[in-house]
């Protein structure tokens, strides 16, 4: 079995707690909400129209600052408490976390915009990186007792998904990320799930032991200038943490286990420079392993900047490696 980790004292419990108390009050009033990219989400802002919160959908989805009344003073005083409120000088509120829905789950995370180092992010990449372990789940599914480690795991959707759908297998579930805030997020997330997965602080497959049946990723993958956490991958065009995760990962799977991999990779001169630099390795394996496109042009608002000036795309992308000795 996994062990817990043991989590941080105050101020990190008690946020763990109030996401877990907002987000079951949120799901008793039906609420639900799906996060765009952010483009699309300042697109949605800079309509003309009311800029204050008229619905929780305002408050929790698009970030919009609202005024006290809108919320019940339990709530506003709960999110209070853990410094989950943000106070304007107009006399308004905003939310510093939202709430989406995914595989009829509520996932709390950071609010609009997460520039702040450690923020913890959800987007269009998280719907399909649950696709996608949906679809490697309903292909093959895990047998019971498998292990599951979900690297870098953010708000933990994936490794969440990923012990639904094997919820009959019994799985046990660890979720390691290198920032705490991360981990806090994915213990409440983990809380209004249902589950018990165990917690590790660390880089990437240092912090746990033993191999797994399945290891599921969904690291950063964009040379991002300010150098943030959740969307800096490393090198030249942020691949470098994704190949990690390759290359480290194979190492730690069980027999018949296998490692699914979301990630973007930065196109070139119609080139993919990131299952170049791992065909080799992964041919010498002699391993089963399958490569695809899932989105051919995400965040190409990134192909403006100086560190993209030679990149023609940036495309989404899935590589499943399957242990297959015993």
């Amino acid at each position: 079995m996994l062990e817990r980790m043991n989590l941080p004292a105050t101020p990190t419990l008690e946020l763990t707690a109030a996401l877990v108390e907002l987000g079951s009050w949120l799901k008793s009033t039906g609420y639900s909400f799906t996060t765009p990219t952010p483009a699309t989400h300042q697109r949605v802002l800079d309509r003309p129209g009311p800029r204050h919160a008229q619905s929780l959908r305002d408050i929790f989805g698009w970030s919009r600052p609202f005024h006290p009344g809108l919320l019940p003073a339990s709530v506003v005083s709960c999110m209070r408490s853990a410094s989950l409120l943000h106070d304007g000088n107009d006399g308004l509120l905003a939310s510093r976390v939202r709430y989406s829905m995914l595989e009829g789950e509520l996932f709390a995370h950071t609010a609009y915009p997460t520039d702040q180092p450690d923020s913890v992010f959800f987007g269009p990449d998280t719907y399909r990186f649950a696709a996608l372990i949906r679809a490697e789940l309903e292909r093959t599914p895990l047998t019971p007792a498998s292990r599951i480690l979900d690297v870098g795991c953010g708000a933990g959707p994936g490794g969440i998904v990923a012990a639904r759908i094997a919820a009959a297998a019994a799985p046990a579930l660890a979720l390691t990320d290198i920032n705490s805030h991360a981990l806090q997020f994915a213990a409440s997330n983990a809380a209004l799930a249902g589950i018990e997965p165990g917690f590790a602080l660390g880089d990437l497959f240092a912090p746990v032991d033993g191999p797994f049946d399945l290891i599921v990723a969904n690291p950063p993958y964009l040379n991002d200038q300010a150098g943030r956490t959740y969307r800096h991958g490393g090198g030249t065009w942020g691949g470098a943490l994704s190949e990690r995760i390759v290359r480290e990962g194979v190492h730690r799977l069980a027999p018949q286990g296998r490692l699914v991999l979301y990630t973007g990779v930065a196109m070139v001169g119609g080139d993919d420079p990131f299952i170049g630099s791992l065909r080799g390795e992964l041919d010498r394996l002699r391993w089963p392993w399958r490569y695809r496109e899932i989105d051919p042009d995400v965040f190409g608002e990134e192909l403006a900047l100086a560190a993209y000036a030679n990149v023609e795309r940036i495309a989404a992308v899935a590589l499943v490696v399957t242990r297959e000795e015993a």
